[in-house]
């Protein structure tokens, strides 16, 4: 069963039967919203970015995104750029795998966010998602909707972290303005 996140709000992640996950994909999927021109409705192609900060004791030490789709350690893969989207309610567009069990152990957070690296406010992206599901049966586990659109261009959607021998996630949904990961790290340390 998929729980439906709100701001802030955080999840353990474990299995129903009580074990442990063990490897999990954040998902995003958007799609163009349609604006009256002069020849009726049209949409333009926007090109949403998936990227996940990997930080040990608040520093960052690697991160994956389109340009590096695989952490250095390779317990973090992306799995590749879509330049439009398109999935809306239904699959991803872009992913981000994580091996939970070959995260080093230094690794206390990773950080998802999303950026629109053509510029667009999220005022023009309709359909917006990100969610996590159980890469060893494919169950969605949590979502959290982009609501609202606004003139904001990026949005720090969420976390998962070590507590105590296990993960657990926390949504975060702050918007934030920047065409890439490098520009939303101030607003991302607050949220550590």
């Amino acid at each position: 069963m998929s729980v439906n996140l709100s701001k802030g709000q955080g999840i353990s992640l474990q299995k129903s039967d009580g074990a442990t996950l063990t490897a999990v994909r954040m998902g995003l999927g958007w799609q163009a919203a349609p604006r009256r021109g002069l020849f009726g409705k049209r949409t333009r192609e926007i090109d949403l970015d998936a990227s996940a900060v990997l930080f040990a004791d608040k520093q960052p030490v690697d991160v994956v995104f389109f340009r590096h789709l695989v952490s250095d350690d390779g317990s973090v893969k992306h799995t590749g750029d879509n330049l439009v989207g398109g999935a809306g309610q239904g699959g991803d567009d872009e992913a981000i795998m994580v091996d939970l069990q070959r995260v080093p152990v230094h690794i206390d957070q990773i950080v998802f966010t999303v950026n629109s690296f053509t510029g667009q406010t999220f005022a023009e992206v309709e359909n917006a998602f990100c969610r996590l599901v159980d890469e060893t049966n494919g169950q969605e586990m949590a979502r959290y909707t982009l609501t609202g659109g606004g003139t904001y261009t990026a949005q720090i959607m969420a976390k998962v972290h070590r507590q105590g021998n296990g993960w657990q996630m926390t949504a975060i949904g702050e918007p934030a303005n920047g065409r890439t990961f490098q520009d939303l790290m101030p607003a991302i340390l607050p949220k550590l």
